[in-house]
Parts: C-alpha cells; sequence; structure tokens
C-alpha cells in the first residue's frame, strides 16, 4: 500500500498523454523480485511487480478509492516530505475535501478529533516530565523501569478506589451516621466458644505495644478498616434503599482482580506485537543495531557514552552468542555428554537451594504464629517481638537477596550463550520469589485447617484453629501487610546504609577502592521483579485487607521517586542491558503468573474455606459464594431464573464449544497471517537481491 506522496510523484512522467502507464524497461523485467511475482497475477500487481508489455494497468482511480480512508490515517507530518510539498498536499486535500460525502467528512472529523484527544491525554500522563528526563539522561531502558512502576501506581489506584468507594466509605459513612442496619445473627449450630474474638488489649497499655501493633497490625490495627475482621455482616437500610455490604465486599474483591487481569493482558499484548516485531533476529539483526539502534532522544552528559557502551555491549553479545554456537557444533558426543552432566548437576544443586529456602520460610512462618500465641507481643520486648513477628518477611527476604547471587555464580559453569544466562536466572528468581509466597500461604493454610483435616483436635470445634486464629482473614492479611512494610523498610535501609555509603567512598574515597568497588549500577530486571512480588504481595493480601492497595499505592508512589533520586545521585545504567526491559513484555508476563498465583488463594478461600465464625462481613455463612447465591433469592424471578441459568451447566456446555470454535478460528487466522509474514520476509529478501543486482549491473555499466 503506498503513502500518499509515493501516489503523487506518479501522475508526471511515468504516464503518457492518454493516461496509461509506459512499460517498463528490460532492467526492471530481470530483477529477481519480479522474476518470482510476476506469475501470480493480482497479486503480483498488489506487490509492485513491474508489468511487460501488453498488461492492463490498474487505474489509479480505483485504487485511490479502496486506500483513501488508509490514507487518511497517516498525519501530514509525518510523512517524508519538505514544507512546500506538504502545503500542496494539505490544498489539494482542502479541495477533495468537498467532494466526499458526509458520512465520509464525519468519519474523518471524528478520526481527527480522536486524534487530538489522544494528544491532550498525553500531556495529563503520570510524571510524563519525569520520565522524558529519565529518558534524556539515560535511555528508554532504564526508563521502561519507570514506566512499569507508573503503570503499577495506576492498577493500585483503580482497585484502591474500587474497594473505598464500594465497601471502606459506605462502611464508614454508615457508621458515622448510625443508619438502620439488619445484622444477621449467628448460627443456632455453632458453639458459643467459636464466637469469641477480642484482639484489644486489657489494663494499661505501653507506648511500645502500640507501637509493635501498628508495625505489626495486631491489637487496635485489626479493629481498623484496614483488615477483613472489622467489617460487619449486616446490610443498610435507607429511605428504601438496601445496601449489602457483604456481598459489596465480595464483588469488589472479584472486580479488583478482574480488572487487573484485563488490564495487564491488554497491555501485555500490545507489548507482545512490537515485541514480535523490534526483536525478531532473522532481519538484519547487526544492520538494524549499526543504522537504527541510536535513541535520539538521549541529552548531552553521560548518557551519550553509556549508549555506545550499550550498543557495542549488544554487539559483542551477538558475536560471543555466534561462537559459542559454533562452538557447540563442534563439539564431540563425550563433550557434549559431560557438558549435560555438568548442567544436571548444577540444577540439581539449584533445586536443593530451593528446597532449603522454602524450608526455611516454612519453619520461620511456624515459629513466629507459635510464638506469637504462646506469649503476647505486648509482654515481650520491643526488638525481639518484632524480631518474631517479621520473622517469616526477614527470612523470605533473605531468600530472595541470597539465592539469586548463588544462582548467577551456578549459570556460569552451564556454559550458555550470554543472553540465554541472564534469562535463564531471571526465570529462576522469579520462580524462588513467587514460590517462597506460596510457601508462606501452605504453612498458613496448614496452621488453619490443620493440614486439610477438620476432624482434628484443634480444628474439631470450629472445623478450623480458631483458638490460634481466632480471625484467620485477618491473619493471612496481617502476614501480607507485614511483608509489605518490610520491603519497604528494606528500600530505605539499603539506600541509607549501602547506596550513599558506596557513592561516598567511590567518589571520595582511595581511587584502588573506587576502581575495585566501582559505582552502583541500575539493573532494570532486579528491580522490575520486586515489583513484580510486591505487587503479587498486594494481590495476595488484598481480599483480606481492603486498604492494601491504597497502601500499596502510596509505596509505589514513594519508592518512585526514591529510585529517581538514587538513579541520578548514586547510580549509572549497568554495562550489561536487558534486550526484554526495552518493552516490558517480558515482565508483564511474569506480573501475570503473579496474578494468577494471587488468584489461587482467592478462589479457594470464596468457594471452599469455611469464614471465620467471630469476625468479617461472611460470618455464619458456609462460604463465601453463599453470600451471593443469597443476594440473587432476593431478585425478581425473571432476574433470579437468568441467573441461575447463567450459572448452570446449559449455559456454560454451549458457551464452551462456542469458546473452542472461536479459538480455532483465531488459531486458523494466525496460521494464515504466518504463512502472510514468512512470504513479506520472503519478498524482503528479494528486494535485498534487486539491490545487490542493480549494484552490480551498475557496476558493469561504469
Amino acid at each position: 500500500m503506498e503513502p500518499r506522496w509515493a501516489q503523487t510523484g506518479r501522475d508526471g512522467p511515468d504516464d503518457d498523454e492518454g493516461g496509461q502507464q509506459r512499460p517498463p524497461s528490460s532492467l526492471f523485467l530481470q530483477l529477481p523480485s519480479n522474476a518470482t511475482l510476476r506469475f501470480r497475477g493480482s497479486v503480483a500487481k498488489a506487490w509492485g511487480a513491474a508489468l511487460e508489455e501488453g498488461e492492463p494497468p490498474r487505474a489509479p482511480q480505483e485504487r485511490d478509492g479502496e486506500e483513501a480512508g488508509e490514507q487518511d490515517l497517516v498525519p501530514l507530518k509525518q510523512l517524508p516530505l519538505c514544507m512546500a510539498e506538504k502545503r500542496r498536499l494539505r490544498l489539494w486535500e482542502q479541495q477533495a475535501a468537498w467532494k466526499r460525502s458526509r458520512w465520509e467528512r464525519w468519519q474523518v472529523g471524528t478520526r481527527r478529533l480522536r486524534g487530538q484527544v489522544g494528544d491532550a491525554l498525553l500531556y495529563a500522563q503520570v510524571w510524563r516530565g519525569s520520565l522524558h528526563h529519565i529518558e534524556g539522561h539515560f535511555g528508554t531502558g532504564i526508563q521502561s523501569y519507570f514506566n512499569f512502576l507508573r503503570f503499577l501506581v495506576l492498577l493500585n489506584l483503580g482497585g484502591a478506589l474500587l474497594t473505598v468507594g464500594f465497601v471502606v466509605a459506605p462502611n464508614a459513612a454508615f457508621e458515622g451516621l448510625r443508619l438502620n442496619q439488619t445484622q444477621k445473627g449467628p448460627n443456632s449450630t455453632v458453639i458459643s466458644s467459636c464466637l469469641q474474638y477480642d484482639p484489644t488489649k486489657r489494663g494499661l497499655v505501653s507506648y511500645f505495644t502500640y507501637l509493635m501493633d501498628l508495625l505489626s497490625g495486631t491489637g487496635f490495627m485489626e479493629l481498623t478498616h484496614l483488615f477483613y475482621g472489622y467489617y460487619q455482616n449486616s446490610a443498610v437500610h435507607f429511605v428504601g434503599f438496601s445496601y449489602n455490604i457483604p456481598l459489596a465486599y465480595l464483588l469488589s474483591v472479584l472486580g479488583y482482580f478482574s480488572i487487573c487481569l484485563l488490564w495487564i493482558v491488554r497491555r501485555a499484548v500490545h507489548l507482545l506485537k512490537r515485541s514480535l516485531v523490534s526483536e525478531n533476529g532473522a532481519l538484519s539483526t547487526y544492520s538494524n543495531k549499526v543504522f537504527a539502534g541510536w535513541d535520539f532522544c538521549l541529552g548531552p552528559g553521560t548518557a551519550v557514552p553509556m549508549k555506545h557502551n550499550s550498543l557495542r555491549y549488544e554487539l559483542r553479545m551477538d558475536l560471543e552468542e555466534q561462537t559459542l554456537r559454533r562452538l557447540m557444533a563442534q563439539r564431540s558426543p563425550g563433550q557434549r555428554l559431560g557438558l549435560y552432566g555438568l548442567r544436571g548437576a548444577v540444577n540439581l544443586l539449584g533445586l536443593v537451594l530451593l528446597g532449603a529456602a522454602f524450608y526455611c520460610v516454612y519453619l520461620a512462618t511456624e515459629y513466629s504464629q507459635r510464638g506469637q500465641e504462646n506469649s503476647g507481643l505486648g509482654q515481650q520486648g520491643l526488638v525481639v517481638g518484632l524480631l518474631v513477628a517479621y520473622l517469616p518477611s526477614i527470612v523470605i527476604t533473605a531468600a530472595n537477596q541470597l539465592v539469586p547471587l548463588a544462582f548467577g555464580v551456578l549459570v556460569r559453569l552451564e556454559r550458555y550463550p550470554l543472553s540465554l544466562e541472564i534469562r535463564l536466572t531471571l526465570i529462576r528468581t522469579v520462580f524462588l520469589r513467587l514460590s517462597s509466597l506460596l510457601v508462606l500461604l501452605f504453612s498458613l493454610w496448614s496452621q488453619i485447617t490443620c493440614n486439610g483435616d477438620p476432624d482434628a483436635e484443634s480444628c474439631r470445634t470450629c472445623r478450623y484453629d480458631h483458638k490460634q486464629h481466632p480471625c484467620w482473614e485477618t491473619s493471612v492479611g496481617q502476614e501480607m501487610y507485614k511483608l509489605l512494610v518490610f520491603d519497604l523498610l528494606v528500600v530505605l535501609l539499603v539506600l541509607l546504609l549501602v547506596e550513599f555509603p558506596r557513592k561516598l567512598l567511590v567518589t571520595h574515597g582511595p581511587a584502588p577502592l573506587a576502581r575495585l568497588w566501582g559505582q552502583q549500577e541500575f539493573l532494570v530486571p532486579p528491580n522490575v521483579l520486586d515489583l513484580v512480588y510486591g505487587q503479587t504481595v498486594c494481590w495476595v493480601g488484598a481480599a483480606f485487607s481492603p486498604l492494601l492497595p491504597l497502601l500499596n499505592t502510596a509505596k509505589f508512589v514513594l519508592l518512585f521517586y526514591l529510585k529517581k533520586f538514587t538513579l541520578f545521585s548514586t547510580c549509572r545504567p549497568a554495562e550489561r542491558t536487558f534486550r526484554a526491559s526495552s518493552s516490558s513484555c517480558f515482565f508483564l508476563l511474569v506480573l501475570l503468573l503473579g496474578l494468577a498465583i494471587a488468584w489461587v488463594p482467592l478462589l479457594y478461600s470464596v468457594f471452599v474455606l469455611q469464614p471465620s465464625q467471630a469476625c468479617g462481613p461472611f460470618r455464619g455463612e458456609p462460604t463465601m459464594w453463599s453470600t451471593l447465591w443469597a443476594a440473587i433469592d432476593t431478585l425478581p424471578h425473571v432476574a433470579r431464573e437468568f441467573l441461575q441459568f447463567v450459572g448452570s451447566l446449559a449455559f456454560a456446555v454451549p458457551l464452551f464449544l462456542l469458546l473452542c470454535i472461536l479459538m480455532f478460528y483465531l488459531m486458523a487466522l494466525a496460521h494464515s497471517y504466518s504463512r502472510l509474514v514468512k512470504e513479506l520476509k520472503g519478498q524482503l529478501q528479494l528486494e535485498g537481491r534487486d539491490k545487490v543486482f542493480l549494484v552490480t549491473q551498475i557496476t558493469e555499466l561504469s
């Protein structure tokens, strides 16, 4: 499809007086691309194959009618033309606009309005100036981290507005106005001991106890809007309007997770399309880096030599990968067998490290819960109480920091290409961080449900361990709250105790020490994985702590300014860049994996586990999902029948078949597109052969 400037320039010397195109010369008929495409009929015309003498040319009017809509989508300022030619095209468009119908003019006006609204929204983006400032000094690689951080801020802000607007704010307003509330009483079959839950401290409470409660989420913090146990199982009636708090709680949590899923999938698909084109090494990888790899957004200073080093490193990495592949092809069977044995031993050692880390997390969780049960936090010292409360968070953070260092040493023994080493280390680190959360949740589940045995001595009365976890939802929310707080404290401590002293020693210390240690590098992949870990913690605890997305939003906003200050004051860009950092597609897929992990405890808690009998909006219900069915039973007959039909197999089975048909159709469509892409790549290769052929002909003629 040709642009407007290409079509307007063909109407002169290439056409004769009768409006017919001149036959092409014999040189163009000898081109390799024309020699293959001229036998394909109309496809050859669409791809620009030269026409032989006597073949009927395509009328420009026919082409203009089909391509007018596509041409109008290209802004005039983006065309590679001089100002005089653009003015002439603008005048021609204004004259041609009067010949269009009202529908065509309305379409053009709508497209222009959409473009103007999009340009206006660009200026309303959060931290737009800061991101351009970072891009100008450090390039697009490091800017991708801050773009990802901004995306998470907006994601958490949307979830916070949803939960606050439908759960926290209505509950606080109803309490403040003291409206008439209808509270559902406990089930008559429930034993009275299961209804005992009072986290408040009796007697004189010291200042350290309040500080402990604030940092660990216990005591008075349990009776705030932050945790699940504070909300009541009631409905508010006001002027003929009834607001069901348990139903609003359940739907807001499910809506928050659904919005996050759709938003991440949409962004990941958009970036995946770009990464498939930009990171495809099949089409002139070296030429793209040499001729089109420069970032013209860079400003003066250290950013220019850093970009030089980055391009040099990428070219060296490509050459090293080709060298390693050639050496691998030249290895003997015995050498390959020895290398595979070494890799197997390294992977086995990595599994041992992962198992040891997971076992430590499990033991730390059990010890922390037993220690808080046997001796209250107020009876311990401040330091000892904090260590006991934060022991799982400390062990998880230590494992996340130390085990990846061991992975970085072990991966070098496996003799993989450099890019594969980076990706393999990242995959193992992601598995460690997300699996550590699963181990923590499994240890909590084993304590709450007595290892899944409701007939055990501790769970026989209330069907869960009421003595250790009288409000088990609040206990899960407290662990996620402590992980979030400790993660922020670790960032502040690393900034104050590691990065700033290192900057002072490198800048003002002895020269040998400065050369040995070097300035702190800003590594994009580990920093992004920290964000993914923090966001996964927020998702896991969002169902049991409604204000956790709001706290995570404040944490990420503070983290943005701290990382920006660290970047400009103490860090420098990493010499070894990561290719996926420019598109962030890999990190979004990891974030999607974290969301999938967060769905597991949510769905298990909603459909399987029995809610606490002494606290929360679902007390007295067999499961959280029962609240939705109870609300459906109060609807009119038609709406109730429709919703029951939607939830039945009579609707699910045809929907599943329809989705299967749609999936097969999309697979066939993707297969046809892949064949078209292969043909276009072949056409590009033929275009390259055309250039070689023309250069050869010019050389022979000269």
